[in-house]
């Protein structure tokens, strides 16, 4: 009878510290979605304004390195600052910061940043479209332009959303908070204006008004531009309180995220495919036929939709600095990278015919 009581009192225990966590979790997204852009609107105040990008909606695994390599294949990149939050690493030792989904690269000439905007903008990288346009030097007239709306439809999509804001003014970017465990909206948006002014007219508007759909009124007001001070305060206490209750603190495995369409052992035609070496430093692929035009973004553009890109390098002749037909793509994740193989060997890119495999010759870039 004591073994059943003390299983079901640890049974309990392992209970609230999940739920513990799915609500530190919630607490975190909200805290990412309201802090810190402000504080890095233009990146650097130096910086000139044509050549200063911002990049939104990364995805949450990559690296700065990844990021400039990225950027480094339109031009020559000064600088490149991916965006890390402030506050888990406090919490969570055993973990470094996580990257808050957007950073600041700033190039050397300002016709590799509009070429950048222009090639980068709207690719597909795992399972994110990143965004990349010129970064707003900071004023008053652009803080504290991030709403906090609530009791939305629980079938209102993030588009949805979008589309009620959009008539007060340009939209930065929007979140629909979702349930972790569910995936189904919370009833809960946060949605950021390109000014103050739009803002307060949507807030004028909307709060208080019944969206098609919607049983009560929704609440918009703006969203608290929590002190970096008070939210590790505030959070940390949470956390301590729940080891002391638990006994210790809470141990996560700090993951990578990644998107992988497919594992390896549901792969169709992918069964005769041996597996190369491992490699701590990822799994390079041999692109084979490429034309004399082909550059780092176009390989970018093709493998980046698979999974994590860690490089890419196109070789180019001596003399001419045109394509010599052939490149090499570097990714962290085999399943990743075999898929990316399976699908894009004998892709018809212009005129040619890829041959895409894994690189065989000694060791992996």
């Amino acid at each position: 009878m004591v073994l059943v009581i003390i299983a079901a009192l640890c049974a309990l225990g392992v209970y609230l510290a999940l739920c513990f966590s799915s609500h530190l979790a919630d607490l975190q997204e909200v805290y990412d979605m309201s802090n810190g852009y402000e504080d890095h609107m233009g990146g650097d105040e130096g910086k000139d304004a044509k050549t200063n990008l911002i990049v939104n909606y990364l995805p949450q695994s990559m690296t700065q390195d990844e990021l400039r390599s990225l950027f480094s294949s339109i031009g020559e990149v000064e600088s490149a600052k991916l965006i890390r939050d402030k506050v888990i690493c406090f919490i969570y030792s055993n973990q470094s910061s996580h990257s808050l989904g957007y950073g600041f690269v700033n190039y050397l000439n300002p016709s590799d940043a509009e070429r950048a905007i222009s090639t980068l903008n709207g690719l597909r990288l795992q399972s994110k479209t990143i965004k990349v346009s010129y970064a707003r030097p900071s004023s008053d007239t652009i803080k504290d332009a991030n709403l906090y709306i609530s009791g939305l439809p629980k079938s209102m999509t993030q588009k949805d959303v979008e589309d009620m804001f959009s008539r007060f003014g340009h939209i930065i970017n929007s979140r629909v908070l979702v349930d972790q465990g569910t995936g189904v909206s919370r009833g809960v948006a946060f949605i950021r204006f390109d000014k103050r002014a739009e803002a307060e007219e949507a807030v004028k508007n909307l709060n208080g008004q019944k969206p098609p759909g919607a049983s009560e009124p929704i609440t918009v007001k703006f969203a608290a531009n929590p002190n970096q001070a008070k939210n590790t305060q505030l959070i940390s206490q949470l956390y301590h309180n729940q080891s002391r209750r638990f006994g210790g603190p809470l141990h996560h495995q700090a993951q990578r995220f990644r998107f992988s369409p497919m594992g390896v052992d549901h792969m169709g035609g992918m069964g005769g495919v041996s597996v190369p070496g491992n490699s701590t430093s990822g799994w390079c692929i041999f692109i084979y036929n490429l034309g004399q035009d082909a550059d780092e973004s176009i390989l970018w553009q093709m493998f980046g939709p698979f999974g994590a890109v860690t490089n890419v390098k196109v070789i180019r002749d001596f003399n001419t600095n045109k394509c010599k037909g052939f490149g090499f793509v570097t990714m962290t994740n085999y399943e990743e990278a075999a898929m990316a193989i399976a699908s894009l060997n004998g892709y018809r890119l212009g005129d040619r015919m890829l041959q895409v495999s894994f690189k065989t010759s000694k060791g992996h870039k």
